[in-house]
């Protein structure tokens, strides 16, 4: 394009932007001017709003509120950006807002707020049974002849000018199709008044004039708003209208009120994070208080962060997504409360006592790898919070396979007492030592915490200590707590049961999702064959069969699976089939890592041909044209139309060894680990799902 090309193009739509507009705002005036029961500040803002209907929005005017005897609903307009309930306000004096509270004239006017909010949650009832999320339905309060761009909690307060360029502005959530059946169950639950109504024969079609009216005064039509917008509009790339709507049963857990903690599981694919998310924006807009939306891994929170902004942002501002760790230093900082994190200090602290209790003890005979052993500290022993032998002597070791008599967990005892003298002596804190100290104050603090609800996710992959922690921040108050995980999908060591943390989920505060949304049932199929055998149990205590059975959405998906005899070979095609992908295409792909050799291989594999590349680590949910390159544990809660596993079996055999002898017990613990792993990755793929393997390998590896 010739230089000054966009600029040329911009300012040509921008003149058929102005043309169109006026001609629409004159047949809106004249629509509006037909309704003689309405206001003059209602007729003035609904011909504002009548321009939008020629953009694929549907305007109601004037609805009778079922469940009342003589209430209306002003306005219900649904379009692109999704469904507006509005209150129209013709006050003489401008609104104010303050410490939470409306005020117009030196007058409260909170009433108001309180009657739309109602209005707001009949209108979320109505379309609850289409599917559509409470968070595509927004209260509108719009001031005819006012300037006004204010929000009051989850209440937008716009002046007539405002209004039109906002609604304009909103992200895009719903098609022609959905626009249409939405509106027609709004107009079926709230009846019209007659001759209130704007029916389709009333929709606007400019017609040609012999003499155009002059064009409106600014104080009837702001033409510069509206314009800009409309333009904004043409140019605006198609933005992913994602997590509008859910399955009816999906809203209906959003929506509904649990006396107190409460569970939502289900297999992979199922949509957990998505309730979770949206029953984060619903509580958030219900309320006054902070929302605390916590997972164990450190990437995730920036992804789901991004989520919530590109869904609800009303709300984006008072729910703080952190991984658990990273909150529990803030709060223990806050609290005045000295930490002294330093990993490799305490490293090295466990490979002393390691060298010098463990190593030549009886735990040498189960698994002579010191890092098992620094497991079963980390998630069995400080995990649990067990503060004497005689309660890790009967501890039941969830998800650990070994059996360990007496006389090895004497001597598990004896390596935690000498990490922990090493440790202290040397004036350093680990992970766990982190959350027990928060645990510890938050049992302390009898004052109000700072959260209303917290929300959980992932929660599979805490420690119970840290459950415990985050069950104390709210107690057992109504919508207090909301855990969501699936015991399928840990990629940790070790494991609890709620019971442990005191947490009854009895009655329907346990629900399972048994719809898979995301994958495609070849990609599915293949994942559940990797782990059919290796039954589990859940963080509820029930035992459960790897194999499970799942309700699909979807069909026809692609698994590629690509065998090659050296690695170099599989490398290539892997590089082969990443540059047939477009650039756009690149922008939903991953490739996925078990461990942080592999990642550093193929992200210098990647970048030498010219591959651009995107680490999870750093990745926070915007698109960007790069391939997203990450570990298996980093992949959780995400999803990619596209997801390559380079070498993806190397560790999967639970066969005889070369020289005959078979795994041992903690060997195929880990095996069924990897396995656990491997299965979280094959599932964040949608549509394809490419496996690589190495059939042998090359001479000199």
């Amino acid at each position: 394009m010739a230089a000054g090309g966009s600029a040329s193009r911009r300012a040509q739509e921008a003149r058929r932007q102005e043309r169109l507009l006026r001609e629409q705002w004159q047949a809106a005036r004249q629509q509006a001017r037909r309704w003689e029961a309405a206001s003059e500040g209602e007729r003035r803002v609904a011909a504002q709003l009548l321009v939008l209907t020629e953009r694929g929005w549907r305007l109601l005017v004037d609805r009778r509120w079922p469940g009342t005897r003589a209430a209306n609903v002003d306005m219900l307009l649904v379009g692109p950006g999704g469904v507006f309930v509005l209150d129209v306000k013709n006050w003489r004096s401008a609104p104010e807002t303050s410490g939470g509270k409306l005020r117009a004239g030196g007058e409260p006017r909170d009433e108001h707020v309180a009657k739309l909010l109602a209005m707001t949650k009949a209108a979320e009832s109505a379309v609850a049974s289409l599917g559509l999320s409470p968070v595509a339905v927004q209260p509108l309060m719009v001031f005819a002849g006012q300037r006004v761009d204010l929000e009051l909690g989850r209440v937008r307060l716009l002046g007539e000018h405002e209004v039109g360029p906002a609604l304009l502005a909103e992200r895009r959530r719903l098609g022609g199709e959905s626009v249409r059946v939405i509106a027609d169950q709004l107009e079926r639950f709230f009846p019209e008044y007659e001759g209130s109504a704007v029916t389709e024969a009333a929709r606007l079609r400019p017609q040609p004039q012999s003499q155009p009216e002059q064009a409106p005064p600014d104080a009837m039509f702001d033409l510069d708003g509206l314009r800009e917008a409309a333009v904004e509009e043409a140019f605006r790339a198609p933005i992913e209208r994602w997590m509008t709507f859910l399955h009816p049963d999906q809203v209906a857990l959003v929506r509904r009120n649990w006396a107190g903690p409460a569970r939502i599981s289900g297999p992979a694919g199922t949509g957990k994070t998505v309730v979770a998310l949206h029953r984060t924006a619903h509580l958030a807009r219900r309320g006054n208080g902070r929302i605390l939306y916590v997972t164990f891994a450190n990437n995730l929170p920036r992804v789901q962060g991004t989520f919530l902004r590109t869904m609800s942002p009303a709300v984006a501002d008072r729910v703080d997504f952190r991984s658990l760790h990273s909150w529990a230093q803030e709060y223990l900082h806050d609290r005045g409360v000295p930490v002294r994190l330093h990993r490799d200090k305490a490293e090295t602290a466990f490979s002393l006592a390691w060298k010098h209790v463990g190593r030549d003890s009886c735990l040498a005979e189960i698994d002579p790898s010191p890092g098992y052993w620094r497991e079963e500290i980390d998630h069995v022993v400080k995990g649990r919070g067990i503060a004497s032998f005689e309660e890790y002597a009967t501890v039941p070791r969830r998800r650990r396979r070994a059996s360990l008599r007496r006389p090895h967990r004497q001597a598990v005892w004896a390596l935690y007492e000498a990490y922990e003298s090493i440790r202290t002596e040397r004036g350093v804190h680990d992970f766990n030592d982190v959350l027990s100290l928060a645990l510890a104050e938050a049992r302390r603090d009898t004052g109000q915490h700072r959260y209303t609800a917290v929300i959980v996710d992932e929660v599979q992959d805490l420690t119970l200590v840290g459950v415990r922690l985050l069950h104390a921040l709210v107690g057992d108050a109504p919508n207090g707590l909301l855990l969501v995980g699936d015991g399928q999908q840990a990629v940790y060591p070790g494991g609890f049961r709620l019971s442990d943390a005191g947490i009854d989920i009895r009655g329907d505060r346990g629900q399972v999702l048994r719809t898979n949304y995301r994958n495609r049932k070849e990609i599915l199929q293949a994942a559940l064959a990797v782990v059919a055998d290796d039954a589990f149990e859940d963080i509820d205590g029930l035992r459960t069969p790897g194999r499970r059975d799942v309700e699909l959405t979807y069909h026809d998906g692609q698994v590629v699976r690509v065998s090659k005899p050296t690695r170099a070979e599989h490398d290539q095609a892997l590089l082969d089939a990443l540059r047939a992908l477009s650039p756009a295409a690149r922008a939903d792909t991953a490739v996925l890592c078990p461990s942080m050799r592999a990642i550093g291989h193929y992200q210098g594999l990647l970048t030498r041909a010219g591959i651009p590349v995107c680490l999870l680590e750093h990745y926070d949910g915007r698109p960007v044209e790069a391939v997203k390159l990450g570990s298996y544990r980093r992949a959780k809660g995400l999803e990619f139309k596209r997801v390559y596993l380079p070498e993806h079996d190397a560790a999967l055999s639970n066969d005889p060894r070369t020289d005959g002898t078979w795994p041992s017990e903690t060997e195929r613990e880990r095996n069924e680990l990897f396995r656990s792993q491997l299965f979280v990755a094959m599932t964040r793929a949608r549509d394809v799902l490419w496996l690589g393997s190495v059939s042998r390998a090359p001479e000199g590896a």
